[in-house]
């Protein structure tokens, strides 16, 4: 990594590291035949989930209810005195994955930093396409807006996700400064979003070759939760075309072998030119969901996450 996230150096096969380099070619034979999401999925049942973990015995239930909105599921590890609010949306394509199935990663970041995390278990697609998982992290972001201090003790808040919890982390920033004036959100902690649904360069180039999520595995989630090609370019659903103003300081986290590399890029530099504060951590050799696993780039990039919401405490 470099402090200049535009180094050329970065995004050369030289940069990547020999143990990255291995732990690429294991994860490379571990998935090699496996089918795509759309073959997994074809009974209707959906695809496997790669981050799964045990919840956290620490681990409660909130309730976020919003007067008008459906109410949404907060699954809440948080230490006896919080410092803040981490509100964390979980991956999974926007079909798959749970609140629960990262808490030793939630772990980590309420050990690290001293921030309660709550992760929302919104509604997934194809049962709910869109807008319904967007709009239940407006309710859960909104609820926490008024009730952060009443339960954890403090409103210092943070926002953020991996893979699709980036991509819906941006909408429910804009919604709440667009919909309900409030742009109190300190932080923002983006992991390898999809920024555009119509896909990026990468997400067709990378993603064609990909270790871990190809193209295809992309277009099968896209058909899922934005059936109707019409709304794929709405800044709601692509957060590359929205209006960026007035957002809080973010962290974008992306390896150069995922395929949402160029989203990352993309965006972080129209962050900057919303006049917002932003990183770009760019992670030579890092697959898609890089930092799930356990190995030396992870840890790198986890120590940046966590060090970055700390400071902005």
């Amino acid at each position: 990594m470099s402090n200049n996230p535009f180094d050329p150096a970065l995004f050369r096969p030289e940069a990547i590291s020999a143990e990255t380099r291995a732990f690429n070619a294991q994860l490379a034979a571990r998935t090699k035949g496996q089918p795509s999401m759309a073959e997994q999925s074809a009974d209707g049942t959906p695809p496997q989930r790669v981050f799964s973990s045990p919840p956290s015995p620490r681990a409660t239930t909130l309730v976020a209810e919003v007067k008008g909105r459906p109410a949404v599921a907060l699954h809440v590890i948080a230490p006896d005195n919080p410092k803040g609010v981490y509100l964390h949306i979980h991956g999974g394509g926007l079909i798959m994955g749970s609140a629960s199935d990262q808490d030793p990663m939630l772990e980590r970041i309420m050990t690290a930093t001293g921030l309660a995390c709550a992760s929302v278990e919104y509604r997934l697609a194809p049962a709910h396409p869109y807008p319904e998982g967007w709009d239940d992290c407006e309710t859960a972001a909104l609820w926490l807006a008024h009730n952060a201090r009443s339960e954890f003790g403090s409103d210092w808040l943070a926002i953020g996700g991996e893979s699709a919890g980036a991509t819906l982390s941006v909408p429910t920033l804009v919604r709440l400064r667009d919909k309900h004036g409030f742009t109190g959100f300190k932080a923002a902690n983006l992991s390898y979003g999809n920024y555009d649904t119509t896909m990026t360069p990468s997400q067709k180039w990378i993603g064609e070759d990909s270790i871990f999520l190809r193209s295809q595995d992309i277009q099968h989630c896209t058909s899922l939760y934005a059936p109707d090609p019409a709304t794929r370019r709405d800044p709601d659903m692509s957060a590359l075309y929205a209006n960026l103003k007035d957002m809080p300081p973010a962290l974008f986290t992306v390896g150069t072998l995922d395929p949402f590399l160029d989203d990352s890029l993309f965006v972080y530099a129209r962050w900057i030119a919303a006049g917002n504060e932003a990183e770009l951590a760019v992670y030579p050799g890092g697959t898609h969901g890089f930092n799930m696993f356990p190995y030396a780039l992870a840890g790198e990039a986890n120590a940046r996450i966590d060090a970055f919401l700390a400071a902005h405490l």
